[in-house]
């Protein structure tokens, strides 16, 4: 993968996002001037991917401010269009986390609130390269036996397009990769709107990582048949007790590989752990459309008197979690280390 992606930039006036409901058959940048399209864009999925949402939450301050300036707001209209950033997708920490830091330099104005998103953007990147080595040094650790480069599933998409750069999740892959030791990544498809099959695929394809995509439905079954070493996902909120909310299908990924005996790893900046929510059944799940599980393409594939389910989430209790890697390291949360006591 190239290091210069960023799904999320700053022009000077402006943000520029690569359009993620494109890929990977366009690769073209949204160009975000204004409040309505930025919220648009975070809830359509343009940009998705905590890490990422929170860059673009954090220059969204900056672009109210501009928009302010332009059409004569006052500070309260201001501060009411950054609620709404804040608030475009609810279950995901890091949008809220990103604004809220970001806003502690709002009365000093647009030089020092850009000064804070880049700093933001910064830290991100560098703590997921830190992260990735963390991760792959835990995992060759814990199956040195392994005589042989590592197996990896994964589950959504956590690359450089969910981040501000380099990526959680897949940053532990692309690591693994650098360092010889990773043979294939099983993708799974990701349902209903496939960040697996159409983002995650098209990043392991830049960076010439063997792969396959399967099918949300197969990956339990290609853990049991012993094809996987380890599974590694990425992290929309982490509950101080080690409950983990991330894309739906995920749990059961995490039940597979308890069955299977092997290691089940959540990759998140310490951002995406928030101490104030004491368990997942505290963590708020989103709901979308029901049109993403009942259409494909505008086309109706379901009866016309169906009705949709479709969280975007689901949460995985801590148990199953043998390891949390953040920037500062791994914590074996199914061992008995929380977030809750280590990240304070």
């Amino acid at each position: 993968m190239p290091q210069e992606l960023r799904a999320v930039g700053w022009t000077g006036n402006s943000l520029a996002l690569i359009d993620q409901t494109l890929l990977p058959h366009r690769n073209e940048t949204r160009d975000v001037r204004d409040v309505d399209t930025l919220v648009d864009a975070i809830q359509r999925l343009v940009v998705r991917g905590a890490p990422a949402i929170g860059a673009a939450g954090a220059y969204g301050v900056a672009l109210a401010l501009l928009q302010g300036e332009r059409e004569g707001w006052t500070e309260e209209q201001v501060r009411a269009a950054v609620a709404r950033i804040r608030e475009a997708r609810p279950t995901a920490v890091n949008l809220m986390v990103c604004v809220d830091r970001v806003m502690t330099r709002f009365d000093e104005g647009l030089e020092a609130v850009l000064e804070e998103a880049a700093a933001v953007q910064r830290e991100d990147v560098e703590g997921n390269r830190a992260m990735g080595a963390h991760g792959a040094d835990w995992l060759l650790g814990r199956l040195a036996a392994t005589d042989r480069p590592l197996r990896v599933l994964t589950h959504c998409n956590t690359g450089a397009l969910a981040t501000a750069g380099w990526g959680t999740a897949l940053g532990v892959i692309r690591e693994l990769h650098a360092r010889g030791r990773l043979e294939v990544v099983y993708a799974d498809e990701t349902r209903p709107l496939l960040q697996g099959s159409r983002l995650t695929a098209w990043e392991l394809v830049q960076e010439g990582i063997p792969h396959y995509v399967q099918a949300d439905g197969a990956a339990a079954g290609t853990i049991l048949r012993g094809e996987v070493d380890a599974a590694i996902v990425g992290a929309d909120r982490i509950a101080a007790n080690g409950d983990t909310a991330n894309k739906v299908g995920t749990v059961g990924v995490a039940l597979a590989c308890a069955d299977a005996g092997i290691p089940f790893l959540v990759a998140a900046p310490t951002t995406t752990v928030d101490l104030a929510t004491a368990t997942g059944d505290d963590i708020h799940i989103e709901l979308r459309g029901e049109d993403e599980v009942l259409e494909w393409s505008g086309v109706r594939t379901a009866p016309a008197k169906s009705r949709g389910h479709n969280p975007a989430f689901d949460v995985t209790p801590g148990r199953l979690v043998t390891g949390l890697v953040t920037e500062r390291g791994v914590l074996e949360v199914s061992a008995g280390e929380l977030p809750g006591d280590r990240l304070k």
